[in-house]
């Protein structure tokens, strides 16, 4: 950095010696030149005052600034030299009075961008503490000065100036997105990543929340993500104190929403992992065994080594465990969210523990595992309990150790912040949701969704419809996490329902998405959403009754296997009396996904006495000859299908048509 801003000072320097040379001898205007000279001696001594404190001064400003002077001194050259005219060359050469006043004017200026920048970039320590103003420079763009203030604050001051110049930067990429653009094109982030990584706690959360503020647009989340704010946010999310993690994880999710491209950037960097602690820690007592499998180790693995650990041998040398350890094993599967009674998403979490640590990560049973570690000898025993009791020590400890002194609404705005980046890192990624649909995450949704506080429960409902909507993309994730008699599964499934049954919270239209998006996984007796779904078909605001309608085609749609059965479930809970009204008067956006699912209805159950008595037939043909409704050829060739199976399967005559 010094070499450079040396190698841009020399120039400047060289021009301003031959100023002052020249208007030595000059012939004419001599007075006007003897002042140029003044003016440029003392903005040489400036520059080469710089020159010496080349290691301190902020490389942005100075570029701008040294060029600006670099044009000041090289037409301060060709004035004086004109005045050196002699003779024939004298009597020819005109100059204006004024050019001597504007090189006057724009040498003074030099000297006070000049004196700005050496006043700017001084340490702290050094520095009085006057105020600096605004150089001339500013006078264009004053905001782009006071950008490089801060930022030279946040370069060489003390941790506490840098903490304030880091809030400042945060007020202005709040208010102006250009703001934000002009503090990442200017040099910001990496003294901002400086300050997150070195900083006190408020310096950490001003310059956390000023880099979430400055990712609003892809180039400049590629710009922060290629100067190392993934391994600099991982490791505070690992070890930081838990309210600069808060703001932290927000910053990720700002970052992931307004550019996909880095949600794999954060992953290599064991972001989901940590994301998935926090969200564990205090709502299942079992998040430390994610932290433990995700290192090559199962879950049974885990369990099996705490039995061993925890065993003596009786006279006859068979392992006996202590009743004492006994009970402390179980009582690390405690209730979700507190000490509260047992409940049936407590018996969920239990089960799940359960069946994971009699199955070995490819879902066998581990009996081989069970008659080795049974009868170990003595001297082994003792040596692995003492290695494995330090291993884990040392997992958990980085991850919670001071955790459970949070108050209780940091550490309920962690966990909505760790879901809500979780949210934004895993939409569109098959990568990551495998990653976090094989950790414990779906059950932490599950639970918090249900016991939650309220921007937790968005946040993971949001979360959840995410990654259901790529598990309906992917039939291998499909299969893998959302599998019926997955417990995990099954209790994001029922907090689903529940949402839906209550249909008064603004969780429910990311729950109807979602069950929408697992519409292929359930089974043809799996008919419980049906009802509750067309329930919401009947006088619900817009959105409501669209998600609704949209969420039920894809129970009806060609592509479920189990159509026909899920058609006939429409149509015996009412769904064609909720559906003709919505087709007439409903508005756009509820019309046309009502009409698609009407014609599904008609084509896979075309002989329902049901359909024949609500005129179904009579519907279609009057939608076919709306514009609005048959604009989609997909829609079009629906409609023609089913109206065409209804007239084969109906007949006019049970209606009196003759």
């Amino acid at each position: 950095m010094a070499d450079i801003v040396k190698q841009i000072l020399a120039k400047p320097i060289q021009l301003a010696d031959e100023v002052i040379k020249w208007s030595d001898g000059a012939s004419s205007f001599r007075q006007d030149c003897l002042e140029i000279k003044a003016k440029t001696e003392k903005l040489a001594g400036l520059l080469r005052q710089a020159a010496r404190a080349s290691s301190d001064l902020y490389e942005r400003p100075t570029r701008r600034i040294i060029d600006d002077t670099e044009q000041v001194l090289d037409k301060a050259l060709t004035l004086v030299f004109k005045c050196r005219a002699n003779g024939f060359r004298r009597i020819f050469t005109i100059i204006p009075a004024a050019a001597f006043r504007k090189i006057s004017q724009q040498l003074e200026n030099s000297i006070g961008d000049v004196s700005w920048l050496l006043r700017v970039s001084t340490p702290a320590d050094d520095r009085d503490d006057e105020y600096l103003g605004l150089p001339p420079i500013a006078a264009n763009e004053p905001i782009l000065c006071l950008i490089w203030e801060q930022i030279a604050i946040l370069c060489s001051s003390t941790l506490e100036e840098r903490a304030d110049a880091a809030a400042s930067l945060v007020s202005l990429a709040r208010d102006n997105d250009r703001y934000g653009k002009l503090i990442v094109e200017e040099g910001g982030v990496p003294p901002l990543l400086k300050l997150a990584k070195e900083g006190r706690q408020e310096g950490q959360e001003n310059a956390a929340r000023a880099i979430g503020l400055l990712g609003r647009d892809p180039e400049s989340v590629e710009h922060i993500v290629n100067s190392g704010v993934c391994q600099v946010f991982a490791k505070i999310l690992k070890e930081g104190h838990m309210s600069v993690q808060v703001v932290v994880a927000w910053a990720v999710s700002e970052l992931a929403a307004h550019h996909p491209k880095c949600q794999d950037h954060f992953a290599q960097n064991n972001t989901i992992r940590l994301l998935v602690s926090h969200l564990a820690f205090e709502t299942i007592q079992e998040h430390s065994k994610y932290l433990i499998s995700k290192q090559n180790m199962s879950i049974h693995t885990v369990v099996m080594a705490n039995s061993n650990s925890n065993t003596t041998k009786n006279g006859d040398g068979s392992a006996v465990r202590h009743v004492d350890e006994d009970k402390q094993f179980q009582s690390q599967i405690l209730h979700p969210m507190g000490s509260e009674s047992t409940s049936q998403m407590h018996n969920v979490v239990t089960n799940t523990v359960a069946m994971k640590s009699s199955m070995n990560p490819k879902g066998k049973t581990t009996q081989h595992s069970h008659e080795n570690n049974t009868k170990p000898t003595h001297k082994n025993s003792k040596t692995n309990h003492q290695q494995q009791h330090k291993h884990h020590f040392t997992l958990t400890g980085n991850s919670i150790k001071g955790r459970e002194f949070e108050d209780p609404a940091t550490k309920a705005e962690m966990k909505a912040m760790a879901a809500r980046a979780l949210r934004h890192l895993c939409a569109g990624n098959i990568t990551i949701c495998r990653s976090i649909t094989e950790s414990r995450a779906l059950l932490c949704f599950a639970v918090l969704l249900e016991k939650g506080p309220e921007e937790v429960q968005y946040n993971s409902a949001m979360a959840l419809m995410e990654i259901t909507a790529v598990a309906e993309r992917d039939a291998e994730l499909r299969r893998s996490a959302f599998k019926p008699t997955a417990p995990a599964a099954k209790a994001v499934v029922d907090q689903f329902l529940r949402i839906i049954e209550k249909a008064d919270s603004e969780l429910l239209i990311p729950s109807i998405r979602s069950i929408g998006n697992l519409a292929r996984t359930f089974r043809a007796t799996e008919t419980r959403f049906i009802c509750p779904l067309v329930k919401l078909l009947d006088d619900r605001e817009p959105e409501v009754t669209s998600e609704a309608a949209i969420a039920l085609n894809k129970f009806a749609s060609s592509d479920n296997f189990l159509h026909i059965n899920h058609s006939k479930a429409i149509i015996s809970a009412g769904g064609t009396k909720h559906l003709i009204p919505l087709i007439y008067f409903g508005e756009q956006m509820v019309q046309v996904p009502s009409f698609v699912l009407l014609c599904y209805l008609a084509l896979h159950v075309p002989d329902s006495e049901t359909l024949a008595q609500d005129d179904v037939l009579i519907v279609l043909e009057w939608a076919t000859k709306q514009a609005n409704l048959m604009q989609d050829k997909e829609i079009e060739t629906l409609a023609y299908e089913g109206k065409k199976r209804l007239e084969l399967y109906q007949s006019r005559g049970s209606k009196g048509y003759h």
